[in-house]
C-alpha cells in the first residue's frame, strides 16, 4: 500500500515504514503528524485518486528530527564586467517516518 502526499509544495510518494525529508513543520522531535493533504491512494489494484485530495484519507508519521541540507553554491558571473557574486544555501528540512496510511 502507498500513497502520494502534498505538503510544503512538494509531492511525495509514501509507504509505511518508509523515511522521508521535507520542508520545515513547527513540531517537535518525536511528535506524531497527522498529514491529510492526499492525492492518492494504492492498495494493489484498487486506486483512488482525488479530485484533488481523496475524501477522508489520511497518512500519520512520527518527527525523527530537524536538519539542514547540503549546501549548494550559486555564483553568478556577467563575462567581460568584472562581476562575479558566489553565495551559498542551506534548506532546512525535518525528517520523518511513515507509520501507517488510513482510506
Amino acid at each position: 500500500m502507498y500513497a502520494v502526499i502534498k505538503t510544503g509544495g512538494k509531492q511525495y510518494k509514501v509507504a509505511a515504514g518508509g523515511k522521508l525529508k521535507i520542508e520545515t513543520l513547527p513540531v517537535e522531535v518525536g511528535a506524531q503528524v497527522q498529514i491529510t493533504d492526499v492525492l492518492m491512494v494504492a492498495d494493489g489494484d484498487a486506486i483512488k485518486i482525488g479530485a484533488p485530495m481523496v475524501a477522508g484519507a489520511s497518512v500519520t508519521a512520527t518527527v525523527l528530527s530537524h536538519g539542514r541540507g547540503e549546501k549548494v553554491m550559486i555564483f553568478k558571473m556577467r563575462r567581460r564586467k568584472h562581476y562575479r557574486k558566489t553565495q551559498g544555501h542551506r534548506q532546512n528540512y525535518t525528517e520523518i517516518r511513515i507509520d501507517g496510511i488510513s482510506a
